[in-house]
């Protein structure tokens, strides 16, 4: 097999795998991430066996289930009254179904056993402050260029620089972000804080007319996280930093459950966070010769179904496999992305539909079409039974 010198925009979750699935394979890897220090922002991340499978080849799944929390069900409640509506098991269902668990752990956490992963391989794979600006392309190689006017050159490139990705904007050029209408809360509660109104230890979905909420746990239920989706017109950026004022989150979910009140009620006051939520198209092609993408850069997909990171893991996954059974750089990139369009392009269509799943107008409504749902939305048939490492490459 040839050994290549790949070149990776971004240390992201999605960049950081690709790297420890590259080198294990054998290839040299430079990762370039723009921040000054590496680490993650955000909270609660949701791995299925879909993507653990990938982690566990990499070695890593004894880390990730210390770091997680295995929820035993995944419950949809009604908004005010807490009543269950539906319910299908995770933890052990899950685990005995598709040969690998589903795990909640904070972002934070999963980021640096990824980035301590990578630099077993290689202490210096990461370079930091290096923020991408573009690339130069050619039979022989690929050069990327940085802000800072620097450049570096290898076999192939990977943009895993996010949903505003460099390396996407120059292979395809403007990508429009249409607003969603919803704008996402971020929040994170110490479980001590919440005595009685303590929730189960499972994936708490609560839905009422226009917005929902989701709770699970993260540090061996130390933390409790808490994403709610709220209808508004009032538009901000894309980003997880953007702090807002904790009464507009009282304000908003002003008559639900007890439960509920009490996250928010127990949050801190200054650490209220809230992005809006953007669409883009579905791209059915994002390789050249010796550039492609992969995660959000690719195929970015609205939180609703918990598996965004988990598709860049799998891209990662399956790239390498490309990369092995292929006899050039553009061959494998062209079965790569072939093999990977029509999955992440699914995986984006229920994450929009969920959206309206969860947002319907009565009470009424709700309880008719959850009472017409099977449980999972048969997701056990074709998401989470799907294995990156032996799934076949055509």
């Amino acid at each position: 097999m040839a050994r290549y010198t790949i070149l990776i925009a971004g240390a992201g979750l999605g960049g950081l795998t690709a790297a420890s699935c590259l080198m294990k394979a054998g290839h040299q890897v430079e990762v370039y991430e723009q921040a000054p220090k590496l680490g993650e922002i955000g909270a609660g991340i949701q791995i299925s066996a879909n993507a653990m499978h990938v982690l566990r080849d990499l070695g890593l799944e004894p880390a990730i289930r210390k770091a997680g929390v295995h929820p035993g069900a995944y419950l949809f409640r009604l908004h005010d009254t807490g009543e269950e509506i539906q319910r299908f098991s995770l933890s052990a269902e899950h685990e005995r179904m598709h040969g690998a668990p589903y795990t909640q752990l904070h972002r934070a956490d999963f980021h640096d056993i990824l980035a301590a992963k990578a630099r077993e391989f290689d202490p210096d794979v990461v370079r930091l402050n290096k923020r991408a600006a573009g690339y130069t392309e050619s039979e022989s190689g690929v050069t990327l260029h940085f802000a800072d006017g620097t450049s570096v050159r290898g076999d192939l490139l990977i943009g895993a620089d996010g949903i505003k990705s460099a390396v996407r904007q120059q292979m395809i050029g403007d990508v429009v972000a249409t607003y969603t209408g919803d704008a996402a809360w971020r929040i994170t509660v110490p479980t001590e804080r919440l005595g009685k109104n303590a929730l189960d230890t499972v994936m708490s979905v609560f839905v009422g007319p226009g917005l929902h909420a989701v709770c699970y746990y993260l540090r061996g239920g130390a933390l409790l996280n808490f994403v709610g989706c709220v209808e508004t017109p009032e538009v901000s950026d894309e980003s997880w930093t953007l702090k807002f004022p904790w009464q507009k989150l009282k304000d908003d979910y002003r008559g639900w459950h007890s439960s509920i009140q009490a996250v928010i009620d127990n949050a801190d006051k200054d650490q209220c966070y809230r992005w809006s939520l953007h669409t883009r198209p579905t791209m059915r092609r994002w390789s050249t010769g010796r550039v492609t993408l992969l995660g959000d850069s690719a195929h970015s997909t609205l939180p609703y179904l918990a598996q965004g990171a988990a598709m860049a893991i799998e891209d990662g996954a399956v790239l390498t496999r490309a990369l092995g059974i292929t006899s050039s750089i553009p061959a494998a990139l062209d079965l790569y992305q072939r093999n990977r369009v029509e999955r992440t392009a699914k995986v984006v269509a229920q994450s929009t539909y969920n959206r309206e799943l969860f947002h319907l107008r009565s009470v009424d409504e709700i309880r008719a079409r959850f009472a017409r749902r099977n449980q999972g939305e048969d997701r056990n048939s074709w998401l989470y039974s799907y294995n990156p490492l032996t799934v076949a490459l055509t």
